[in-house]
C-alpha cells in the first residue's frame, strides 16, 4: 500500500511511518520541515515539505496513493484551528484528486460513549475544562471529515505515553475503551495502519486504549 502521512514529524506520525515501513508500504511524509525526518531513510521513504493547509499543494503529491493517515494534532494549549483546517485541507484535496481513504488520530476525551460512570460524570467534565480550547479543535475536525465523502475513520486515543510498542490493546467500534486510560502512541500508529484496510470501521470512529 502507498500511504501519505501528515504530522509524520509528531510523536504518533512518526511511529506510522516507521511502522508502515516495516510492514513493506511505501511511504509520503508530507511535513512543514523536513529536516526533522532527516534521520530516517529508506528506498520506500519520500519526505516532501509543503503546507498541509494548502489543498493545492496536497493535491500535486496525493494521486497514486491507496490511504491518507493525519495525525496532526493541536499545536498550542490556547485557541487552535489546526486540526479543523487541516481536515478541510485534506478532504478538498482528497477530492480533487481521488484518493479514498483516510484514517484521523483525534482523542477519546470530548466524548463519553462506553465510558463507565467515574469517568463520565467527573473526569470527563474536569478534562473537558482543561483542555476546552484543543479539544473543541479535535470536535470540529470530526464534523468537518463526516461531512465529507472520503471512506474516513476517526481513531480516538485517551491520553498518549512514549512506551514501546506492545501490539496489544483493546479496540471498540463506534465509543471509547472502557476503562481505557492511556495507551502508547506507538500502538496508535499500530492501530491506524491495522485498520487501513477495514470495511468495517469506514464511516465511524475507534477507540483505542490499553
Amino acid at each position: 500500500m502507498k500511504i501519505a502521512v501528515l504530522g509524520a514529524t509528531g510523536g504518533t506520525g512518526r511511529h506510522v511511518v516507521q511502522q508502515a515501513l516495516e510492514q513493506d508500504h511505501s511511504v509520503t511524509a508530507l511535513v512543514r520541515s523536513p529536516d526533522k525526518l532527516a534521520d530516517l531513510r529508506h528506498d520506500r521513504l519520500h519526505v516532501v515539505g509543503l503546507d498541509v493547509m494548502d489543498p493545492a499543494a496536497l493535491e500535486q503529491h496525493l494521486p497514486g496513493h491507496d490511504a491518507v493517515v493525519s495525525a496532526i494534532g493541536p499545536r498550542e494549549s490556547g485557541p487552535s484551528t489546526a486540526c479543523t483546517d487541516s481536515a478541510a485541507s485534506i478532504v478538498r484535496a482528497m477530492g480533487n484528486t481521488g484518493v479514498r481513504r483516510l484514517v484521523v488520530v483525534s482523542a477519546a476525551g470530548p466524548y463519553t460513549e462506553g465510558d463507565g460512570a467515574f469517568t463520565r460524570i467527573l473526569v470527563k467534565p474536569l478534562l473537558r475544562r482543561m483542555l476546552r480550547h484543543p479539544f473543541a479543535d479535535m470536535v470540529r475536525m470530526e464534523e468537518r471529515i463526516a461531512r465529507s465523502d472520503v471512506q474516513w475513520t476517526v481513531i480516538r486515543p485517551p491520553m498518549l505515553t512514549d512506551k514501546a510498542l506492545t501490539g496489544t490493546y483493546r479496540m471498540s467500534i463506534g465509543k471509547n475503551v472502557r476503562r481505557g486510560y492511556r495507551i502508547a502512541r506507538a500502538d496508535v500508529a499500530h492501530a491506524i495502519l491495522r485498520v487501513l484496510n477495514d470495511q468495517k470501521v469506514i464511516g465511524t470512529s475507534v477507540g483505542v486504549a490499553s
